[in-house]
């Protein structure tokens, strides 16, 4: 292997397509046993898809899955120019792993995004999986790598010395411009520049606001039911608030059932619920604002998914109707990568002093540099031509993952498809939910079931499907995985 991009013979790879495997996959394992062995050294250039598709006879979208999946495992980079390269420092190996479709990281609390990883910390599923249905992860491989650079640049040249001193605990005055001009024209927030602190992820904005609540006399908070119970149900155990469950039906929480609550504070995701997909209704939204107002109550709004929308108009923010009500919690986990750690809240006016001091507290503030850089990538409107980059490619995945679902297992029922990166199918009344999971397990299929994040635990049996990292194959190939384990459970 040379170190330039060498002709497709060079990687020597064997195809059999008597084998019984797909391609792209055979081409991963081969590709990632030679990094493995040291036969790919880091730093090595891998030929263009297209010189490495003609040279074995396949299409280029195979070798674009395949190199698609090794970025995403960390063997692979990709650089600017449309290269590809060894990493410079590979994931340690694992059994099994040759036979992995994707990587065992955490569902993606543990990165730092929001709604959705539940208990990713606790359960990540295991590297050794064929196909990882794993939710709450990002496709990290399509960073736009090029265009952020272009703002680091920017920054580090044109940004004036005090911005480099200490800040106080909000952050930096462009990010706040930048972030209330962005919500208020996508998200239809009422954002100001001056109620806008940035925390480092969704975990912390959250941790945060808890604090903060407690310190002002909150004794209760309410969460949907099911829903992610790895920060927001945590921390308020911790900090000696009583957790109460919320049921959530189609169209997302029950709102008599919060009037019930006596609660201080609710976190919701309205616009997209975590895991179900229900979207809070107009009607529901006004009596949330209600019931807020009426107890002088706090809702925390988890706006983890809104930019990406398949099959329906663009959904507002419930912080544009109760401003002092409402926080807003928004991330750049799932849009641009969790690795970036960066999030925001924007805060009733008279909480905003205590959510900076808080955060001063807990680390002096985030990082400058990534705040000028991110405030700079959404004035340029990068952010809005990635979002636009990605939605078709999102959109492409969720619609093999309905196709195959339809074709294999038409007796499940999709849930919350319009919009995100997962999607739930509920089991009929004859599949025990606990059961489908350990036998897809054993069919090399990782996949969750939504039992373990309901609060009351009770409810029917579904699935998470999360699709973001997966290739249209590797999604069709889980969805026959998982048929195959539900006949094995379904018996003769």
């Amino acid at each position: 292997m040379r170190t330039d991009s060498g002709p497709a013979e060079d990687l020597l790879i064997e195809l059999n397509r008597d084998a019984g495997v797909s391609l792209h996959r055979q081409i991963e394992t081969s590709i990632r046993a030679s990094i493995q062995a040291g036969r790919l050294r880091a730093g090595a250039s891998l030929p263009p898809t297209r010189t490495l598709a003609a040279g074995l006879g396949v299409s280029r979208g195979v070798v674009v899955e395949a190199y698609q999946q090794l970025v995403a495992e960390g063997y692979l980079a990709s650089r600017s120019g449309g290269y590809t390269q060894v990493a410079a420092s590979m994931p340690p190996a694992t059994a099994g792993a040759g036979a992995a479709t994707s990587t065992a990281c955490p569902a993606a609390r543990s990165a730092g995004s929001s709604a959705g990883s539940s208990a990713g910390l606790s359960a990540g599923l295991s590297a050794g999986f064929r196909v990882d249905f794993g939710y709450g992860r990002t496709d990290v491989s399509q960073f736009p790598r090029a265009a952020w650079l272009r703002s680091v640049r920017t920054v580090l040249t044109t940004t004036p010395n005090d911005r480099f001193a200490y800040l106080d605990g909000r952050g930096v005055p462009e990010l706040h411009s930048a972030l209330c001009d962005y919500l208020n024209r996508v998200r239809a927030t009422s954002s100001v520049p001056g109620n806008v602190v940035i925390c480092n992820g969704y975990g912390q904005g959250i941790s945060l606001l808890i604090q903060v609540l407690v310190r002002r006399g909150a004794t209760r908070i309410a969460l949907e039911d099911p829903s992610s119970n790895d920060d927001a149900r945590v921390l308020a155990g911790a900090a000696g608030l009583d957790v109460v469950g919320i049921p959530v039906g189609p169209d997302g929480v029950q709102v008599d059932a919060l009037h019930r609550a006596d609660a201080d504070a609710v976190v919701l995701t309205p616009s997209h619920q975590w895991p179900t997909g229900g979207v809070l209704p107009a009607a529901a939204r006004a009596e949330v604002i209600r019931w807020a107002k009426s107890r002088d109550a706090i809702v925390v709004e988890d706006d983890y998914d809104a930019e990406y929308r398949y099959d329906r108009s663009p959904v507002g923010a419930m912080q544009g109707l109760a401003p002092d009500h409402v926080v807003y919690c928004g991330t750049a986990s799932k849009t641009l990568a969790p690795g970036l750690r960066l999030g925001w809240l924007v805060v009733p006016p008279h909480l905003v002093a205590d959510v900076a001091a808080a955060k001063v507290l807990a680390d002096r503030g985030s990082p400058v540099i990534d705040q000028l850089t991110f405030a700079d990538f959404l004035a340029r409107g990068e952010f809005d031509r990635h979002l636009r980059r990605m939605r078709p490619v999102y959109r492409r995945r969720r619609d093999a993952l309905l196709d195959a679902l339809r074709t294999h297992l038409p007796d499940l029922e999709p849930a919350g498809v319009a919009a995100g990166q997962h999607v739930v199918a509920w089991l009929p009344p004859d599949l025990d939910e606990a059961a489908v999971v350990t036998a897809a397990a054993r069919h090399g299929l990782g996949i969750h079931g939504v039992g373990p994040y309901r609060i009351a635990g009770t409810g029917p049996g579904g699935l998470i499907f999360g699709y973001a990292i997966l290739g249209e194959s590797a999604i069709a190939e889980g969805v026959a995985l998982l048929a195959a384990a539900i006949r094995e459970v379904r018996g003769p």
